[in-house]
């Protein structure tokens, strides 16, 4: 029989543009919001020159914040503490500020502010600026390269979010696979390893977590995940309590496991089945969605727009997330691993997917509209550029899904196999001398242990044959144990024939592939959102952009603009480097100098050099400026006016021949 893979339909792009206009939808309407907090304003503000010392430093953040008694610190020019140590609670309404005292008698020079804290949704946050008392100086202060929440601590606790919610999808999916599709499953030993494995893949990940979570938002020191004192304060967080929670739902979760595979898998009365499968169903439900809700209540849905509607569809998402990946991780384990799989059950395994996916565009389209809130911040942000990977990842696999669908629909009729199987299994209970003579047919070791409980022959034919002639004198004892080896022997040989059978079905085989392949691309799936839930979502990066600008850039004065501009125009003695010095880099008259240099740092002549500022937030400029040439490589231009304070783009336009000519820019914060 030849058979052909299946095409693609138009069903599967009406869906797909369908979606795409609900998200633009929502998208348009998105009103200002926030979540994973973000840095909106200071006082001094960053680079600022106060005549005299403050009497306290306060930061103004985007949502809550959970501070400490070093979350905010203050460092004079030499690095000491210039703070008191005492957080002050300033929030008033929906402006959420915290400040710091100064000690009295702070001499003149630069101070920096180094501040690391935890937002509301559980991700650490940390950042720096400087203000100047009097006049700016040096300063020997020297923060860490290492962000907050990065480092080997930060990959490690990376990698145990992303095995937790691997977990969590293998845990609730494959118990919701084996009691909505295929009841058989839950003797199926197989299918038994893979979901204990999910219970203890997300067990282990949340006690990781819980361990590293006081070094994740604090030190960065691998050695204080066993810091008692740390652990207890981490317990008395929310994202503690979320954890803690997690460990107990998951003792009730064990408990689901042991009655299904066990009690349940036992059963034999269809009526009490039915019975324990309802019992189990509404537990197991609870049960997840709790499980869930440790998510929902620590991390993006707890805080910013509507929480009270985030943290529930939330549960749903995840919900679904798990019922489609974790029952198709344990659908791609039992057509690997198992004797046979009913097409009934993949039919209702495409089913629940079909349903799962409604339920996750549905929720991911809120849950897009809530943390993106504008096209701009679809493309411009990095949870944006993330959310179209993501998007991309789903319409991969729901193509790929669409392909298994189609498998199924031409797997052949199970009656026929299911027959023959009952067959065999009752003739394997007969103890007669033929059934040494099977065990010549036995495959391989590795053909039998696919049989459930099913041990391997391990004698030859001419210890078969002994076997037979002894079973005839054996006692009654011996043969009753002798009989009962060459069935497990007869029941070893039907199974692998049914597997070359099974292997030798060429819809099947094609469905195995097509289930790999979107396991591969959900491996992926996952990775990219667990990425996403520990990134700042685009609306609050936008939203602090806003602020910064709203707030305007500090006025510096007496602080020389000094930058290096690099550049290449492609011609010969094309490459340099530009040195721009503009004095006093403040409002009003300024001399400017220019020195181009070679690579090698000696002096370049060039036949023109041109400057421009502009002020683009207020739609000033370009404001040229001619320099002339003072000696080689050296041009200046006096009484440079710079109107009013602001973020200036600088152009810089080098020609170095009569065709080669190149402009570079930055913009640089003029007080």
């Amino acid at each position: 029989m030849t058979t052909t893979a299946p095409r693609l339909g138009t069903a599967l792009a009406r869906l797909l543009i369908l979606a795409a206009a609900l998200l633009g939808t929502l998208l348009a309407g998105a009103a200002p919001a926030s979540a994973h907090a973000a840095l909106t304003g200071s006082d001094p503000k960053d680079g600022a020159v106060v005549a005299t010392a403050p009497k306290e430093v306060n930061l103004t953040f985007s949502e809550q914040v959970a501070m400490s008694a070093d979350s905010i610190r203050v460092l004079d020019p030499a690095g000491r503490r210039a703070d008191t140590g005492e957080i002050r609670d300033l929030c008033s309404g929906s402006i959420v500020r915290y400040g710091v005292g100064l000690r009295a008698g702070l001499p003149d020079g630069t101070y920096t502010v180094a501040w690391q804290t935890v937002s509301a949704d559980s991700h650490p946050i940390s950042g720096a600026f400087t203000f100047s008392i009097g006049a700016p100086s040096t300063t020997s202060v020297a923060l860490p390269d290492r962000t907050a929440g990065g480092g080997l601590v930060g990959t490690l606790y990376g990698i145990a979010r992303y095995l937790s919610y691997a977990g969590f999808a293998v845990l609730v999916g494959g118990g919701a696979f084996v009691l909505a599709c295929w009841p058989r499953g839950a003797s199926v030993r197989p299918v038994q390893q893979t979901v204990v494995r999910g219970w203890l893949t997300l067990t282990g990940a949340t006690l990781v977590m819980l361990l590293l979570r006081n070094p994740y938002t604090g030190s960065g020191e691998l050695s204080d995940a066993f810091d008692l004192a740390g652990l207890k304060s981490v317990l008395e967080t929310k994202t503690g309590a979320a954890l803690t929670s997690r460990l107990l739902l998951l003792g009730a979760a064990a408990l689901f496991v042991a009655v299904l595979f066990g009690a349940y898998a036992r059963r034999t009365d269809p009526k009490e089945k039915k019975d324990l499968a309802f019992g189990l169903g509404i537990g197991g439900t609870v049960v997840a969605a709790g499980i869930a809700g440790t998510w929902a209540l620590a991390e993006h849905a707890s805080t910013g727009l509507q929480p009270g509607i985030a943290m529930p569809v939330d549960i749903l998402h995840l919900l679904a997330v798990a019922a489609w990946l974790g029952g198709l991780t344990v659908l791609l384990v039992a057509l690997y691993r198992a004797p046979s799989v009913e097409r009934a059950a993949v039919e209702r395994f495409s089913r629940v997917a079909f349903g799962s996916v409604a339920v996750l565009a549905a929720t991911g389209l809120y849950q897009s509209w809530r943390q993106v809130g504008s096209w701009s911040a679809l493309t411009g942000t990095r949870y944006g550029q993330l959310l179209l990977v993501k998007i991309g990842l789903i319409c991969v696999l729901l193509g790929i899904a669409w392909i298994s669908r189609r498998w199924i629909q031409r797997l052949s009729d199970p009656t026929r196999t299911e027959k023959t199987e009952g067959a065999e299994e009752s003739t394997a209970q007969e103890s007669t001398a033929q059934d040494a003579e099977a065990t010549e047919e036995s495959e391989p070791a590795e053909d039998a242990e696919e049989a459930e409980g099913v041990e391997t022959a391990e004698a030859g034919d001419a210890g078969d044959a002994g076997d037979v002639a002894d079973a005839a004198v054996a006692p009654p004892a011996a043969d009753s144990e002798r009989a009962a080896q060459l069935a497990r022997q007869r029941a070893a040989v039907a199974t692998a024939r049914r597997k070359r059978e099974r292997d030798a079905d060429p819809e099947r085989s094609g469905l195995r592939r097509s289930v790999l392949t979107e396991a591969a691309v959900a491996v992926v799936l996952l990775a990219v959102t667990t990425v996403l839930t520990s990134t700042e979502p685009g609306r609050t990066e936008e939203e602090a952009a806003r602020g910064t600008a709203a707030s305007g850039p500090a006025a510096v004065p007496d602080r020389p603009v000094d930058i290096r501009l690099p550049f290449d125009t492609g011609g010969v003695d094309g490459k340099g480097v530009v040195r721009l010095n503009l004095d006093p880099g403040r409002t009003g008259a300024n001399a400017l100098h220019l020195y181009v240099e070679r690579p090698n740092g000696k002096p370049l002549d060039v036949p023109e050099i041109k400057v421009a500022f502009t002020l683009e937030s207020k739609d000033v400029g370009p404001l040229p400026v001619a320099p002339d040439r003072i000696q080689t490589g050296h041009w200046s231009a006096g009484g440079v006016q710079i109107p009013m304070p602001g973020e200036w783009r600088i152009q810089v336009t080098v020609r170095t021949s009569d065709i080669d000519q190149t402009t570079i820019d930055k913009n640089v914060k003029i007080g």
